[in-house]
């Protein structure tokens, strides 16, 4: 494993903060412009070499500016590697000034030869993407669009695909696509993590992630902006202590989940089993009665209560620490509106709230700034919340879930690759997790996770992001185990269950 491989940082920034850094890296540290393009091209070429160990055939794709030169730099490595090398530039070689243009002089004085794009079929073992880096803040056309559409066509047909940076296209600040992106099977990164990377259509166009901060010093990052923190295992493993011996089950928290409209049971008894799971002293379920009896003789630890109405709902808030909202509520146009009068006693009781599924929708339709909190939408939730197309949550992932924290007073959970929480103190980012979880639900259970968490004694903001992480990494364990296509809500909560007790983080 090459070293830049080993490990993500836990801080992330956005463009213009990495910009910022690099900047400061040269005009405060005193490091040559050049000499960091070497540095960048050689954690480059051998994370490339760590992934493609055996010399081949490469066409390393170069574009304007300080990522098409580390494309020269890397291009004149893999040649001495023992790399059949072809650079193909869709700019001027001339036009590189500075550091850039002795890049590009020594691939030239090794004797490199430089093509220019003509859009065919590109046949090779390993492409490198040099194109566009963290700059594009615009749709790509012309020959760069054609580039990366043969960029894509050959890795559709088995190529290795590295991007150097940032696979082009993908906005370094939010994962938006610029019309087209390359599909990078790695990428590797410098100075400081993007979060373009990490959430929005980044996961899915940057293979696997590597970093190198290229020797930069602790102190070029003391006291810079940043964007989001990543949930690692260095801050989480604490937050669960070991438990008293003389613990009572009331100790634990009592968690009441609401919601399992007729037809619909599944989906609230998955939030309690996840509550139990994840450590909960006592879990009660208020659902419909078509519901109950099952629920209860499946799974007779849970407590289930049918509920006609709110009024029969309230001594069951009272007796709760927490309540779980939401899953399987029903829609406010149902004809007999039995969720709207459960959804409404709870806005109205004074415990905390975790709010999911048809009891987000309520709260688009009908919004309401109660506090003491959690809110955990899907994009599609969000954009209701916000009143906005779904497209534009995809498309700047921070800018919704902070709008919606700041709308309801909340903590948010913005669920998703790359799930975001933001909450007063920070704004977090989970990495892991994995596609197997796209099923229906996964976010079920994590509303039970959630809920068991903020029982047992942890703030809003760190109930959120530990049952986000806790759940992720369930996920993860699971896929694992048997794979990800065909992983099942209920495959996680042995591992739910293996997570949150001391250590095992």
């Amino acid at each position: 494993m090459s070293e830049s491989s080993e490990y993500l940082p836990d801080i992330v920034y956005d463009a213009a903060q990495v910009s910022a850094l690099d900047a400061r890296f040269v005009d405060r540290f005193g490091v040559d412009g050049f000499e960091l393009m070497q540095r960048a091209a050689s954690a480059a070429y051998d994370e490339l070499a760590h992934v493609w160990a055996m010399p081949g055939q490469m066409v390393v794709f170069c574009g304007p500016g300080d990522n098409g030169a580390d494309g020269f730099l890397i291009a004149d490595l893999a040649r001495a590697g023992g790399w059949r090398v072809r650079l193909v530039c869709l700019v001027d070689p001339d036009s590189y000034t500075g550091a850039a243009a002795t890049a590009v002089a020594t691939w030239r004085d090794g004797g490199g030869e430089i093509d220019t794009f003509d859009d065919r079929a590109v046949h090779t073992d390993v492409i490198v993407d040099a194109l566009l880096g963290t700059g594009v803040n615009r749709d790509v056309h012309g020959d760069f669009a054609a580039a990366i559409e043969r960029i894509n066509a050959a890795g559709d047909a088995g190529t290795g695909v590295f991007s150097v940076d940032i696979p082009s296209g993908i906005d370094a600040a939010t994962g938006h696509v610029w019309h087209c992106a390359v599909r990078a099977d790695a990428t590797t990164t410098f100075i400081g993590l993007k979060l373009g990377l990490l959430t929005g259509q980044g996961p899915a166009h940057c293979g696997a992630l590597a970093f190198s901060g290229l020797n930069a010093p602790d102190a070029l990052y003391a006291d810079q902006p940043y964007t989001a923190r990543r949930l690692v295992h260095r801050r989480l493993r604490t937050a669960l202590r070991p438990r008293a011996r003389n613990v009572h089950k009331g100790d634990n928290g009592h968690v009441l989940c609401v919601g399992g409209n007729r037809g619909m049971g599944g989906s609230i008894r998955l939030s309690a089993e996840a509550a139990l799971r994840s450590g909960a002293g006592l879990v009660s379920v208020a659902c419909h009665a078509d519901h109950a009896g099952p629920m209860s003789q499946a799974r007779p630890e849970l407590m289930c209560r049918s509920v006609d109405d709110g009024a029969e709902l309230v001594p069951l808030l009272a007796a709760a620490d927490v309540v779980a909202i939401g899953p399987g509520l029903g829609r406010a146009d149902d004809d007999n509106d039995w969720g709207g009068a459960l959804w409404q006693a709870a806005l109205d009781c004074d415990r905390p709230l975790v709010v999911d599924a048809d009891a987000l929708n309520r709260l688009a339709a009908q919004p309401v700034e109660r506090g003491h909190w959690i809110l955990t939408p899907h994009p599609g939730e969000a954009a209701r919340l916000l009143g906005c197309a779904t497209a534009e949550v995809v498309d700047d992932r921070v800018a919704a879930v902070q709008a919606i924290a700041r709308r309801f007073n909340a903590v948010v959970v913005l669920k998703g690759a790359g799930s975001l929480i933001a909450t007063p103190e920070e704004l977090w980012l989970c990495t892991d997790g994995n596609p197997g979880m796209a099923v229906g639900g996964m976010g079920d259970l994590l509303t039970g996770v959630i809920a068991a968490l903020l029982g047992q004694g942890l703030s809003l903001s760190d109930a959120a992001s530990l049952g986000v992480y806790i759940h992720a990494r369930a996920g993860d364990r699971a896929a694992e185990a048997a794979g990800q296509r065909g992983l099942l809500p209920s495959d996680l909560l042995e591992w739910i269950r293996y997570f949150v007790n001391p250590g095992r983080l």
